[in-house]
Formats: structure tokens, C-alpha cells, sequence
């Protein structure tokens, strides 16, 4: 069996390839950006590499193809609410016209590989607290460009699943955590701040703002098994959510961070960074996912983050 993982070289996607490595016998092609390197570190023989632009239409359908793959895991996009706000139209542009090409490639090849399409709980946008903890059926209000690339990216699945028959398989994950993930997200960004004052890089304070939202983290580590068993035992044509079922407050997270730092460290509110528009709770309703397979989050919150700071820690040192 043969697995082709798209956005191979980033967060989700490094740690995905290791886990296909650690628990199937499958031969595993990682889909790497041309001019990207991993995060991970693959062994050599195990894993092919290829190289291109998902933009690319004519060479998408030229390499899958040639690939033919068994099991197709799409995480390829750009994953910043950030990035969406700053530049709408090249996050729009490249999260669908990437997935429109690969699934255009599979259907003029006549392929009919398990297809996994991740979305995200960013889908659901603006949450009532009544409508909590977030189910499948919950609406869908996304309130950003991002929001709006992975709600086209999951109706797009859908319909290709309708339309031509492909299986198929949707998952909506929740906030994932854990080592390898960039700056620009809650964990890394205070985890390297300490790793950084531990090393006397900064001063001991950190500035921060809302420590109030509360979000439902699961360790990458997590997911990424549970899109395994969601391409090998979820019902094609299905959507599932992915997420721990808890919610954890932003505040709750740096705690225990800082416990883990050999350091005093300040903690100073930073009017800029303050968003008053913040979802003040998001929780994940899980129970399909489990229903189907049996998945459960194995890794504590805790572990994840005494991990991502020790990822950030070693980072750090090698660049002291």
C-alpha cells in the first residue's frame, strides 16, 4: 500500500509521516514543497520525497499519476487565522485551488485512492456557548478568510465524493499542540519566550494578552493517529471532528509552561496584543470520531507542553 501525505514538511504533517513510518508497513511518499525542508527527520529509504507546486495543476496530475496512490492524506495550506486577514486572497487562492487540482488529478486519472481532507474548527467560526461542545451539525460561521478556505475545502470534498464517488473522508481538528510547530501560535510563541529567558537571550517578562479564551487542545501526536484511523475505518462521504473534549484557558496553558521554566518569570498584559473579538470558549464533541474508531487523545495536555518547550530548548541552544 501506498501513502502520498501532502504538506509533508510542516507540523501535522512531519509528525503524520512519522507515525505512518512507526505503525504501517504502507511505502510512504511525502508531497514537500519545492524549496521546503522538513521538520522532521525521516530515515533514509523509507520515505520518498517528492517536490512541487500544488498550483501547478498539469504537474499535480503528472506526478499522481506516476504515484497512484492507496491512501491520499491532503494537509497542504497555509493554517494562519493570522496570515488570512493580512493577505484574504493568496490563503483563498492556495488552501482550495491546491485541493482542486489534487482531486481534478485523482478523478482525470481514474484513481480511486482513501482521500482525507483536513478542515478545521476554525469551520464553525462564531460560537454561541449554548451550541457547546461543537458537534458535526453544529453551523458553520466561519468569521475569517481562513475559516472561509477550510469550510470550501470540506463542501469541496463533499461534492467530489457525490459528484464522482470518490471515498472521501472529512475531519474538522481542533487546536493541536506540541513540538515542530511554528511561531505564530499560543504554545511555541511562549514556549520559545522562556526558553529564551532561560538562556538570558530577553529579559524575564512576558508580555501577553488574552489569557481568558478558552480552546480545546489536543497533542499533534493525537491527531495525526487519529487521521489514520479516520482514512482506514471513517465512512467515506463522513465528516469528523477531532479534539480532546476539554477546554483549557490560554492562562491555564502559560501556567504550566512557566512551571516547567527554571526561571521567574513576569507575566505583564500588553493592551496590543489584546482581541476583544476572541471566541471566549471553543470545545470539540468528539463522539462520532470515537464511535467509528475507537480513538481517544493519549498524550496530557501537560506532556505536550513540557514537550514543546523542550523542543524550544533545544532550538535555542543550537542556536546560542
Amino acid at each position: 500500500m501506498r501513502a502520498l501525505i501532502t504538506g509533508a514538511s510542516g507540523f501535522a504533517g512531519s509528525h503524520l509521516v512519522d507515525y505512518l513510518d512507526a505503525h504501517t508497513d504502507w511505502e510512504i511518499v511525502a508531497w514537500v514543497r519545492t524549496g521546503r525542508s522538513s521538520e522532521g527527520a525521516w530515515p533514509q529509504g523509507r520515505v520518498s520525497i517528492v517536490s512541487g507546486d500544488l498550483l501547478d495543476a498539469e504537474s499535480v496530475g503528472r506526478q499522481l499519476e506516476r504515484i497512484a496512490p492507496d491512501f491520499l492524506f491532503h494537509l497542504a495550506a497555509i493554517a494562519s487565522v493570522r496570515d488570512s486577514w493580512r493577505d484574504p486572497w493568496r490563503v483563498l487562492e492556495n488552501n482550495i485551488r491546491a485541493q482542486l487540482n489534487l482531486l481534478e488529478g485523482v478523478r482525470k486519472a481514474d484513481l480511486t485512492p482513501r482521500i482525507l481532507i483536513v478542515g478545521s474548527n476554525e469551520e464553525y467560526g462564531l460560537v454561541r456557548p449554548e451550541e457547546l461542545p461543537l458537534a458535526e451539525e453544529s453551523p458553520l460561521r466561519p468569521h475569517s478568510p481562513y475559516g472561509v478556505s477550510k469550510v470550501t475545502q470540506d463542501m469541496m470534498g463533499l461534492q467530489y465524493h457525490l459528484s464522482y464517488g470518490l471515498p472521501i473522508i472529512r475531519v474538522r481538528p481542533f487546536n493541536h499542540i506540541g513540538p515542530r510547530q511554528r511561531l505564530g501560535f499560543v504554545a511555541p510563541d511562549f514556549a520559545r519566550q522562556i526558553a529564551e529567558i532561560e538562556a538570558g537571550l530577553r529579559p524575564p517578562v512576558m508580555r501577553v494578552g488574552n489569557l481568558e479564551a478558552r480552546r480545546d487542545f489536543t497533542d499533534v501526536r493525537d491527531v495525526v493517529r487519529a487521521y489514520h484511523l479516520a482514512i482506514t475505518h471513517g465512512e467515506p462521504g463522513e465528516v469528523y471532528n477531532i479534539g480532546s473534549g476539554r477546554s483549557r484557558s490560554i492562562r491555564e496553558l502559560l501556567e504550566t509552561l512557566l512551571s516547567y521554566s527554571t526561571v521567574e518569570v513576569a507575566v505583564e498584559p500588553d493592551p496590543a496584543r489584546m482581541r476583544p473579538s476572541d471566541i471566549p470558549e471553543i470545545r470539540c464533541d468528539a463522539g462520532r470520531l470515537r464511535a467509528r474508531t475507537g480513538w481517544e487523545p493519549r498524550i496530557s495536555f501537560e506532556q505536550s507542553l513540557r514537550d514543546v518547550l523542550n523542543d524550544w530548548r533545544n532550538r535555542i541552544s543550537s542556536e546560542v
